[in-house]
């Protein structure tokens, strides 16, 4: 008995992917289960969570690269960063997540950068300055 509840927790456990994701300030923790292409972003519909289609095309791109956007219900939680930020933590969660299900992959999501974490970050501002790069008005006289 107890061999067959392993199994059978295993087969469950394969169909249910969770990963994190990560750009700027933002984090996205990214959950996968088989289903018909469902999305919910920190409980809302993913159409009224990205407003623009152009941040949502951003997000679906690794989905759509591997042609799993109609086999997959995601589910993720995103905080911090405000939207363009987010979309680009749920995108390298929803990569890192399809990665874990399918390790052949790989290669296709890394050619494509969606495995990379973008480390970019805001410049601290300087001393003796109002921002980063911006300086006080010059005067001559």
């Amino acid at each position: 008995m107890s061999v067959e509840g392993t199994s059978m927790a295993e087969s469950v456990r394969e169909k249910i992917v969770r990963a994190t994701g990560r750009r700027k300030v933002a984090m996205a923790s990214v959950r996968l289960a088989s289903g018909t292409g469902k999305i919910v972003v920190n409980g809302r519909a993913f159409e009224t969570y990205f407003p623009t289609s152009t941040v949502r095309n951003f997000v679906m791109q690794p989905l759509k690269l591997v042609n799993m956007g109609e086999k997959l219900d995601v589910a993720a939680s995103v905080k911090g960063g405000g939207i363009v930020g987010q979309a680009g933590a749920l995108r390298h969660g929803l990569a890192r997540a399809l990665l874990q299900l399918d390790s052949s992959l790989r290669t296709v999501l890394k050619s494509s950068g969606f495995l990379t974490r973008d480390s970019r970050l805001k410049e601290r501002k300087k001393a003796g300055q109002p921002g980063a790069r911006k300086r006080f008005q010059f005067s001559k006289r």
